[in-house]
């Protein structure tokens, strides 16, 4: 790894980091908690992230986008009722985890900086919440996991599904990282010093499916 660029690093703050990967994108790698991140200076304007965002074509009735969300909605029908209160934590333009619950009776609210934006759903406490293909997305995982933990009431959960890196991925051909709104990317490392530093109790790692336990 090349020691001759550095940035600082969004989750930890270290300035520990070497640059990780360079061709259209530069990517940097921290030390102390494995996270890869987009070079901050390479991000898009809110506007371009906008027009991203608007080409997905996610139709909430679409059997294989319920499909494709169903590691969460399954867990949360698993450890959770009806009478627990959930958070749908970056709905997006089609927000199919809400969609479904909601199809068996569950109280979920969305929150969405876009799409959703309504500051007040900040304001209450939650037994679980859904994180589906939004991490990725973070600019400051930092505050944004701070945040997270915040809104779980004592023995809830939070949900998050991501593809990690690992080292048997060859990242130069991995379509992932080509998507210019993935600007942090997570190794199972990274997910444990999070679990560590923002004091969950304990998390599990199944496949895209991540499990923080409050």
């Amino acid at each position: 790894m090349n020691t001759e660029f550095r940035q600082i690093c969004p989750l930890c703050h270290s300035e520990e980091t070497q640059l990780f990967y360079q061709k259209i994108k530069s990517f940097y790698q921290c030390q102390p908690c494995s996270g890869i991140f987009m070079d901050k200076n390479q991000r898009l304007t809110e506007a371009d992230e906008l027009n991203r965002y608007n080409i997905h074509q996610n139709d909430v009735h679409d059997l294989k986008y319920q499909n494709f969300v169903s590691p969460i909605t399954s867990a949360i029908r698993r450890d959770f009722n009806t009478s627990h209160q959930g958070l749908d934590f970056g709905a997006g333009p089609g927000p199919v985890i809400t969609k479904v619950l909601r199809d068996h009776d569950y109280k979920v609210v969305m929150y969405d900086p876009f799409y959703h934006n309504h500051p007040e759903v900040l304001d209450a406490k939650y037994d679980y919440i859904a994180c589906c293909e939004v991490i990725e997305h973070f600019y400051n995982p930092d505050t944004e996991f701070l945040r997270l933990k915040n809104l779980l009431r004592s023995n809830g959960k939070l949900y998050c599904m991501t593809y990690l890196y690992h080292d048997n991925i060859n990242f130069d051909a991995w379509y992932y990282k080509n998507d210019p709104t993935h600007v942090f990317i997570y190794c199972a490392e990274t997910i444990e010093w999070i679990k560590n530093h923002f004091g969950f109790s304990s998390v599990t790692i199944d496949h895209r499916l991540i499990t923080f336990d409050f």
